[in-house]
């Protein structure tokens, strides 16, 4: 040790030294500079002067001082006793943990009793938990909480009609507010896995407000994947849900039940999702949402499954862009302001348009893919097995591609060719509705020195008679329309 004092001085020489001479100048400011460095030097000596033992590796730093000094935010679920592991339940070791975040006092609010959490979390820590009833928030009226990052299972004595995430104000989940209050604003559930053990379903969001479902697997329910029920704006993207886990080709396709998302609010979005098992992949029986880059390949139609049901007959008001249907179809009730485009449907996937009291408006059917089996279906198909279509105005079937089905349209153009006075063009191979063509447009082009008169005599039950006043050899080119308004 006083080998290491003498070096240092001997330093400290030479730093005087060399500091006296480039300072000269100025011996004020080279003299404050040595100071400091000889400070340095001090601490240096002194921790070089004390015993060795005292630096065993295993020593950690002081903690600082408490008081004053804010507990995290972030609620670790283990530290309530909850088994990551799996092995026993953790029901009441998690709800503890909601609950503790649930009650974080805050002066800060969000709608009008709407209590603002400060974005607390209820962090799961990438562990299995097996719970045994739901998962509820204890208290109505927070906001700006998360529950993220871990896989949550349903016990076997889980109960069969519930949920394992229940954002809702009462155990009568099914029961709608009919206050202009909701019960939560902005909870983000995030990074999840829920197995709901065929027992009830995986999320339920009820009257509550700007709710994200992110990053989240849910499998086998027997109910919904996710049910939104009343509220406003719940977000669901990137996420999986299927009542079994495959990847297609399942022998027990036949027996899928249940639905994966449950729409039954208004002003939602479901997006970059894939819903590989279920017997209907969306139910939308609120107004207002909004369906993009989803992929449906749960029950095959063939097999009485549905990839979407648009079940609001006369105020649909859904939009279905960028999505694709695997295998399964579209349905929608009386559709009123229903726009689908942009999107794929393979394997005899098709949109079925189904008249409850015969209302078709504001559709628009364009700019999709349509590839089939060669087994003659149609893209677009009326089930007018309840009443006929009677109300149609401003329906749009149009620009779609196709191979291996049946092109069906609102507008079409026909060309024909022929000598005589009279042409008989049908469309009824391409026209959607029967009997219904709103407008029509043509062209007479004849051949020889003549300049007959024609005109059109006829456009009942989707054929369209064209006539001249003198047999002639001429070209007709018809375009009809069944989509213009009246």
């Amino acid at each position: 040790m006083g080998r290491i004092a003498t070096m240092s001085f001997l330093l400290l020489g030479m730093v005087f030294f060399l500091v006296t001479n480039a300072y000269g100048h100025n011996n004020h400011e080279a003299m404050l500079r040595l100071q400091a460095f000889k400070a340095s030097l001090t601490t240096l000596h002194s921790i070089a002067s004390s015993p060795l033992s005292s630096f065993s590796p295993s020593t950690s730093p002081s903690p600082l001082p408490s008081q004053g000094v804010k507990k995290p935010r972030v609620f670790l679920v283990t530290s309530y006793g909850a088994d990551p592991t799996g092995n026993s339940d953790s029901t009441e070791a998690i709800l503890a943990a909601i609950a503790e975040a649930a009650n974080s006092s805050s002066e800060r609010f969000l709608m009008e009793g709407i209590n603002d959490l400060g974005g607390v979390q209820i962090n799961l820590q990438g562990g299995n938990y097996i719970i045994s009833k739901p998962l509820k928030l204890p208290v109505a009226g927070v906001g700006n909480l998360m529950i993220h990052g871990g896989t949550i299972k349903a016990s076997n004595n889980f109960p069969s009609d519930e949920y394992l995430i229940d954002l809702s104000n009462s155990r009568e989940s099914n029961k709608i507010s009919t206050s202009y209050s909701y019960n939560y604003e902005y909870i983000t559930l995030k990074d999840l896995l829920l197995d709901s053990n065929f027992r009830g379903g995986g999320i339920s969001v009820i009257n509550s407000l700007r709710t994200n479902i992110d990053n989240c697997y849910i499998t086998h329910f027997t109910t919904n994947g996710i049910l939104v029920q009343s509220g406003h704006e719940t977000y669901i993207r990137n996420s999986f849900l299927g009542q079994h886990i495959t990847a297609g080709g399942d022998k027990g396709e036949k027996n899928f039940s249940g639905t994966g998302i449950n729409l039954q609010g208004n002003d939602n979005a479901v997006t970059d999702v894939v819903i590989f098992s279920a017997a209907i992949g969306i139910m939308v029986s609120g107004q207002a949402n909004i369906i993009s880059g989803v992929h449906c390949y749960n029950k095959a139609s063939n097999f009485g499954g549905t990839g979407i049901y648009l079940k609001l007959p006369g105020l649909t008001q859904t939009r279905i862009v960028n999505s694709y249907m695997d295998y399964t179809k579209i349905v929608a009730e009386d559709p009123v302001q229903l726009h689908i485009s942009s999107s794929f449907f393979l394997g005899d996937a098709n949109i079925v348009l189904k008249s409850i009291k015969g209302i078709a408006n504001g559709v628009s059917i364009v700019d999709n893919m349509f590839t089939g089996l060669n087994n003659g279906v149609e893209i677009v198909k009326l089930d007018q097995s309840n009443s006929p279509f009677k109300q149609i105005e401003q329906v749009i079937v149009d620009r779609n591609i196709v191979k291996g089905m049946n092109l069906k349209a609102t507008a079409a153009k026909i060309s024909k060719q022929g000598n005589g006075t009279s042409w008989t063009i049908d469309f009824n191979k391409i026209l959607l509705f029967p009997n219904l063509i709103k407008h029509v447009m043509y062209s007479f082009s004849a051949t020889g020195n003549t300049f007959p008169n024609h005109a059109l005599r006829n456009m009942s039950d989707n054929r369209v008679v064209i006539e001249s006043n003198e047999v002639v050899t001429a070209n007709v080119f018809v375009t009809v329309d069944q989509g213009v308004v009246s």
